[in-house]
């Protein structure tokens, strides 16, 4: 699959590389192509730097992980979405986000063609996703939005990066529940002291 990231730090920079070794082509996008964080990703054969425009062009899933503030300018900076499939992986922290909007989701629906916008890889840390392992469980993901053809790619693209599954939490309106729950895995791993090494498994009997 092909698939643009965009926001090269921690969050895309862990997917980029669970992607690229799952044999994903890995497009980032990127403001300035000669100082950019996360230039070690090139180092991975199906890893290459383009303009956003560009990126955003030769892709099929968009993932945006960027910080929340930026969402509109950057959804904006995507160019013509038509036809593909956006991920969003922000969250708003303590009321920082794109402003007139409660979450990161409804703002890229906002702002751009496509109307498969899903929302996922946003409740736990980034170390989670360089090793969501924990002995010999893995741990699981959530995700929600309208767009089932969204989903559909979505959960893929989850379980190729090592979790053990990716459930829906439902569609478009379950995005603000999704950035709540980020927050209270923030909460326990930041405030509580928990630690980052912690994160979320559904058991069924």
């Amino acid at each position: 699959m092909k698939i643009a990231i965009i926001g090269t730090g921690h969050v895309g920079g862990a997917l980029a590389t669970r992607w690229a070794n799952a044999g994903h082509q890995i497009f980032l996008g990127v403001q300035d192509q000669t100082t950019f964080k996360g230039k070690a990703l090139l180092s991975n054969p199906n890893t290459t730097v383009h303009s956003t425009l560009d990126a955003v062009k030769s892709a099929e899933v968009i993932l945006i992980a960027t910080p929340a503030t930026v969402a509109i300018e950057v959804t904006k900076s995507l160019g013509d979405t038509t036809g593909k499939i956006i991920i969003d992986a922000m969250n708003v922290v303590i009321g920082k986000g794109p402003v007139g909007f409660s979450n990161t989701a409804d703002a890229i629906l906002a702002n751009t063609k496509t109307r498969d916008v899903v929302k996922c890889f946003n409740t736990t840390g980034f170390n989670n996703m360089e090793n969501p392992n924990y002995g010999n469980t893995s741990l699981d993901l959530f995700m929600a939005g309208d767009s089932e053809r969204g989903k559909e790619v979505t959960r893929k693209l989850a379980l190729d990066a090592g979790f053990s599954e990716c459930y829906s939490a439902g569609g478009n309106d379950k995005f603000q529940l999704m950035e709540q729950f980020a927050f209270f895995w923030i909460n326990l791993a930041m405030m509580q002291g928990q630690g980052r090494n912690i994160g979320f498994k559904l058991l069924k009997r």
